[in-house]
């Protein structure tokens, strides 16, 4: 039997806050496996981007087990969740997150220069070739608009070639046609790759497209 690509048990998170301690996530349990599509849903202030960040180990747990291909995230420290991250993970921000003194194609090389691939321009070419970004690849990113840019961010986050895809309310700051374009591109390098895609989304119909949609209320979660 296939070993889950996410696992997490009893997974709980506190913050410090003016009035006293504040849990935003309690005793989460979850599966996704190795190439599946899910989306979480839910409520502002639910905990949805607070789990997609702990899972992809942008912040560390208070308390329970986070795995990512059965490594334990609790157990590494920040060097050693980094390197796990540079191996395994890929990540959209809502707010693209784009660095604006480079290039549309340096952008999206920048994951596979890190990692020392010395094809990582060829890479960033085609990915964005892919994402019909290939007219765009010397543009700064405040000479593209805002679909654009998630589609630039999009390829960054799988130049890497990661096996889990992380992506936070992908199409949020996205008008409807725009938003249709990064879905079905989402999806089709899912489908290419073979990526488990986990994502937090005020779209339902954008969730109903997923293999799975989960619902957080309160900091917990339940399955539909």
């Amino acid at each position: 039997m296939q070993n889950p690509a996410i696992k997490v048990s009893n997974l709980t998170h506190t913050v410090a806050a003016n009035t006293g301690d504040l849990t935003i996530l309690t005793g989460v349990n979850l599966e996704i496996k190795e190439g599946e599509s899910v989306a979480i849903v839910g409520a502002s202030g639910s905990g949805k981007s607070t789990l997609l960040g702990l899972l992809a180990g942008l912040d560390v747990n208070t308390s329970g087990e986070i795995n990512l291909f059965e490594q334990s995230l609790s157990r590494l420290d920040e060097e050693q969740r980094a390197e796990l991250r540079a191996d395994y993970v890929g990540f959209i921000f809502q707010s693209f997150h784009l660095l604006p003194s480079l290039q549309a194609v340096e952008n999206v090389m920048l994951p596979a220069e890190l990692k020392g691939d010395a094809n990582a321009r060829q890479k960033a070419e085609s990915l964005l070739e892919r994402v019909g970004l290939s007219h765009r690849l010397t543009h700064y990113p405040n000479q593209l608009s805002g679909g654009e840019q998630q589609r630039v961010a999009i390829a960054r986050a799988y130049a890497s070639g990661p096996k889990i895809l992380f992506a936070d309310e992908p199409t949020g700051n996205l008008d409807q046609d725009n938003g249709k374009i990064i879905i079905e591109q989402l999806f089709e390098l899912n489908r290419v790759q073979g990526t488990t895609l986990v994502m937090v989304t005020h779209d339902n119909e954008l969730a109903k497209q997923c293999d799975r949609h989960l619902v957080m209320t309160a900091g917990q979660i339940a399955e539909q």
